[in-house]
């Protein structure tokens, strides 16, 4: 190992925009049920499904329509 590292030609990581970030999110059971029975069947950890369909709504801009129970 050196004493010091020249970082002045360096550039940024382009990929760090793509790095996911854990957060803790409440789901009720039937929906995690949903979730890890369509996973398994289909051979993919459950955590990602829920990303690919929330990354699919993002990029499709839908958006939930509902209205309050009064």
């Amino acid at each position: 190992m050196r004493k010091s590292y020249d970082f002045s030609r360096s550039i940024r990581n382009p990929y760090t925009k793509m790095l996911k970030r854990q957060i803790t999110i409440r789901l009720e059971h039937d929906v995690i049920d949903y979730f890890k029975n369509h996973a398994r069947e289909i051979g993919m950890p459950y955590q990602h499904l829920i990303n690919l369909y929330l990354r699919d709504c993002v990029s499709h801009h839908r958006k939930l329509n509902f209205k309050w129970a009064a």
